[in-house]
Formats: C-alpha cells, structure tokens, sequence
C-alpha cells in the first residue's frame, strides 16, 4: 500500500502542534512500548509528542501471540528476575486494563521419557504462581493421566502421564496499544500515525527533528530536548541509534474452532520448542515459531515451511484432528526485536530489554516483551526527567486505569467486536483510523478473525469513506491495495479463504 493515507478533519491541529513549542519528549515509534512511554511522560506532567512512519501498532505490537505471561519456560532457563517482572506486569495490566487481560487456563501435558516430567512441571508451576506474589490470574494444578485425557479427548494418549494447569493472561495486542495512546492523548500527549522520522540533528539544548507527515504531504521540523527510540525491529536503522539487534520471526496461525474443540488453551511441545494453541472466541490461535530472521522488516512473510512447521506439531498431539493447510483462516508473522547475542537458538535468548543513552538526550529502548511495556516505560522516563533535571509528577501508570470507566469500551475487547458502521466511525473519529487495513487489522482483528474477510472489507470501506471524505475512487483503491497484504502474508494459504474479486456484501458480517 502507498504511504499517503487522506487527511481527516483534525489532524493538522495535531501535526501543527508538534511544531509549535519545543517538547520535554519525541517519542519516535508507535507500538506499545512508544505508547508506554508517551503515556507516562504525559502522566508526569512532561509535554510529550509521538510520531510513527505507519499506523500504531503496525509492527510488533499488532503481530504477538495475544498473552501476558511471566514465561514459564524461562524458568527452566533461569531467568527468575524475567519471569517476576513479568509475572507481576501482567497482573498489572489485568488492573488498570481489565477488559484486554483476561485469564487463561492452559494444560501442558506430561508423557513418559520427555524433559517436560510431570512432577518437575508440578514444582515449576508453583513457583510460578508464588512468582507472582501468590496472586496470580488463577491458581495452579496438576491433573492425572485421566483427567487430562477427559479434558482433551482428541489428544494422542501415547505415553501421557497427565498433565499440569496454570494461568497467563489473553489480551488483544494492538488494543492495547490503542487504548495506551488514547490514555497518553487524555493525558496531553500529541500522537500522530504516518508521520516519518528523517533525522535530528542535536542543537544547544534540544534537538531538530526533521520529520514527513504523509497525510498531508508535507515535511515537519519537530524540537524536543529528549528522543526515545521505541521503533522496535526498525531501531537500529534510525540516525544515532547504538542498538545491536536479533531478530525472530514468529509466526501464528488462525482456524476455526470446530477444528480443534479444546476447552483452554494447551502448550504444544516439540523438542526443546514450545508452541501454543489458544481459543480466541469462535476460532484457535496456533503458534509460535521463534527462527533467526533476516529478511525485509516490515511485513515478514508467512512461508509454507512455516505453516506446515506449525501444523505438524498439532499433528503429533491432536492426530484425529486432520488439520491441513486448507483449514488456515488466516496468518500473521511477527518480528521479535531482541537485544542482540549470537549465541545459542532464538527460543534462548533472554527477553530482556536495555535503555542505553546513544547520545546526549537520545535514548535507544529495546527488547522486552509486551508483558513488560509498562515497565520498560516507567524506567524509560525516570532516566528522562533525570536527565530533563526538574522534578516532575510520580508514576502513577501502575495504578490509574487506561480507561475512564465512562468511556464506551465496547469496540475495545479481546475477540474482534460485531462489524458495524458504528464501530467503524469511533475508530476514524476516536483512534486515528486513516486506512482501511488501519481498521481490519489493528483496530479489530477482523482481518485474521473473519473467513470471508473480503466480504468485511466491503461492508467497511464505505463506511470509512464517508466518515474520512473518500470519494469511489479512493474507496476502490482501498479496498484493492488490502488484497496484495493477505496474498503476502498467507502464501500458502488456498481457497476458500482466499479473497477474490470485490464482492457486495450485508451490512453486519457473522464471523463463520
């Protein structure tokens, strides 16, 4: 798609006041860690301005395996502090965000003379729950060969001992961005999405930044006396970053739930990898991949490898299932931005994250995990107002809802809303929709939920066009440039999932 997204009535108010006085923050990068630290900044009483070369949450923020966890696994590897931090975000979130942490049972099943052994896993979710302050989002359990099997009937009873149950949380990953920016504009923050960062160049106090609004086509001189590059898997591209990235791809996988009838979430084991699949309403996440990646970051592709990869680890433990490529309703790939060490396999490497000052008042955030944004932020701009030198507001981002609770949360949820025109006019009016994909994707989720996903798009485009001026042309134009992004990141995906010509389509779209 092209980079010109129309101009709605109240975005150059906003790009204008950007320019006008010299910010104590730039926050460059909209995914859920620029958002973070946008929130907090604005918070503490710092004027804050945001920008993002795409839509938010275009990137990492969009592409996640929708869980707040602590990692389990990480236990194993010991990485204690990791998995604490973490542990104790989540259930943070699930605070000040309810409506996008809900708790998540998952069984991980035992069998005789695998690494996973049941009493070891036994131990290992307990000291997970007790990681999280004994108040995690649901009490830990083992279950006996029976009650596992009761619990999953289409799962190979080959060589099953039984099985553990623990508690991460589901969220949806780009709402929660969404609803971290719409908190940081309440708060004061100037957000702007396809807004590209050029370059700085550092002045006797501040910085000019030297910036592309493509909305309206024009360049934009933005100063700001502190720059945090949040720009996650694109960091070390930008002018004065010191990051040293490593990145994974991960890939997921969408099927109907009538494919695989499981009650809770399972973990899905192979070898030393452990994949996911996770009910999402009427449909099934499955994934992830984690594979050293190399190739263009903005849309990694989703290869045959990579699906059949996935579908084979179903296939060893839900063998009556016969779930085939066929039966993929959708695909997203994702890039893990992680700090970089070239040594051992992806799945490894720590999530941690750094904040490193590259430059007098340039500060480079990387790795981390979504679980951990609020965190990553807080600490992000203690270091800023440290260097700022003037007191400023305490965090309260642990505490404070990202919601006003009279605010309508109803397009705001885990599983993608109804497809309504109503829907589709709060998210050009209220949360910075300017594409159609900004919509179908990063809004809702309706692109991955939806099999007939072009007729969503057709019920859509209308409706945006008349909330943002489009004329036929425009409509046409957005409805055909979706097309080429399902055809790239689904390759190997065949009909009848597949989207076609344009169709007509009924004004509310059933999600089967």
């Amino acid at each position: 798609m092209d980079n010109h997204p129309p101009k709605p009535p109240t975005r150059r108010p906003e790009a204008e006041r950007l320019e006008t006085d010299v910010l104590d923050l730039l926050v460059v990068g909209g995914g859920i860690v620029g958002a973070g630290v946008a929130r907090d900044a604005a918070m503490r009483g710092l004027r804050v301005g945001l920008i993002e070369q795409r839509d938010f949450a275009f990137g990492t923020s969009s592409r996640s395996s929708h869980l707040l966890h602590g990692g389990l696994r990480y236990l194993s590897q010991g990485h204690l502090r990791l998995v604490h931090e973490a542990s104790k975000e989540k259930r943070v979130i699930h605070r000040i965000a309810p409506h996008l942490a809900a708790p998540q049972a998952f069984i991980f099943p035992t069998r005789r003379g695998w690494r996973w052994a049941r009493w070891k896993l036994g131990i290992g979710v307990k000291l997970y729950d007790l990681l999280c302050g004994r108040r995690n989002l649901g009490k830990s359990s083992t279950l006996t060969r029976r009650e596992t099997l009761e619990l999953l009937p289409g799962l190979s009873p080959d060589g099953v001992t039984g099985a553990v149950r623990y508690f991460d949380g589901l969220t949806h990953d780009s709402r929660l961005v969404m609803d971290t920016l719409r908190s940081a504009s309440r708060h004061g923050a100037i957000v702007l999405n396809y807004a590209r960062f050029l370059d700085a160049a550092r002045q006797t106090d501040h910085w000019r930044i030297d910036a592309r609004d493509a909305a309206a086509d024009r360049a934009m001189a933005i100063r700001a006396r502190q720059i945090v590059n949040a720009t996650g898997p694109w960091s070390d591209k930008l002018p004065h970053s010191r990051t040293r990235l490593r990145l994974t791809k991960g890939v997921h996988l969408v099927i109907d739930r009538g494919r695989l009838p499981i009650p809770e979430a399972v973990v899905l084991t192979e070898g030393a990898r452990i994949l996911f699949a996770i009910p999402w309403g009427q449909r099934v996440i499955l994934g992830t991949t984690d594979t050293d990646y190399a190739g263009p970051v903005d849309d990694p592709p989703c290869e045959p490898d990579d699906v059949q990869y996935v579908l084979d680890v179903v296939a060893a433990l839900f063998p009556g299932a016969g779930i085939a490529p066929r039966d993929v309703i959708s695909t997203w790939s994702g890039l893990r931005p992680l700090v970089a060490d070239r040594n051992g396999q992806p799945s490894d490497i720590s999530r941690r994250h750094e904040i490193t000052l590259a430059e007098p008042g340039w500060w480079d955030v990387t790795g981390g995990k979504l679980t951990t944004y609020r965190l990553m932020a807080e600490q992000t701009v203690d270091r800023v107002i440290r260097a700022l030198g003037r007191p400023a507001n305490p965090c309260r981002t642990a505490v404070e809802p990202l919601l006003d609770p009279r605010e309508d949360v109803g397009p705001s949820s885990i599983v993608p809303p109804p497809v309504t025109r109503e829907a589709v006019e709060h998210y050009c009016h209220n949360e910075w929709a300017l594409r159609l994909d900004d919509v179908l994707i990063r809004r809702t989720g309706w692109w991955y939920y939806h099999a007939d996903v072009q007729a969503v798009a057709d019920a859509v485009a209308p409706w945006m066009a008349k909330s943002l001026g489009w004329d036929a042309p425009r409509v046409a134009a957005e409805r055909a440039a979706c097309f080429p992004l399902w055809e790239a990141a689904s390759p190997s995906i065949p009909p009848p999932h597949r989207p076609t010509a344009p169709a007509k389509s009924p004004g509310r779209i059933p999600a089967n």
